[in-house]
């Protein structure tokens, strides 16, 4: 898959250094991907991504310190970065239009 807005998660991780880690791996993962449709995400990762309307994908990272929303073309086989930031950051907003 081809992730936009990487400068997105680095941003973030220069303000919270343990996300570094975390998100650099979930990047690795999820380009190396290829889904088909949210049955595929939810294969891979599981109990940790939830799925919302618009093809929208919340995954919990580093055991749900923090959130990260993309939204995912599937035919283009793209994921768009939307947010990321920490659970109580993600607790303000609302994730089907963020």
């Amino acid at each position: 898959m081809q992730i936009i807005a990487r400068r997105t998660l680095k941003a973030f991780w220069e303000r919270h250094n343990q996300a570094e880690g975390p998100l650099t791996a979930w990047y690795m993962v999820v380009s190396r991907a290829r889904w088909n449709g949210p049955a595929d995400v939810k294969a891979m990762f599981g109990t940790s991504v939830d799925l919302v309307g618009d093809n929208r994908v919340i995954f919990d990272i580093a055991g749900n310190r923090y959130r990260l929303i993309v939204h995912v073309a599937y035919p283009f086989r793209r994921v768009l970065i939307k947010f990321v930031g920490t659970h109580a950051e993600y607790d303000r907003i609302d994730p089907e239009t963020v």
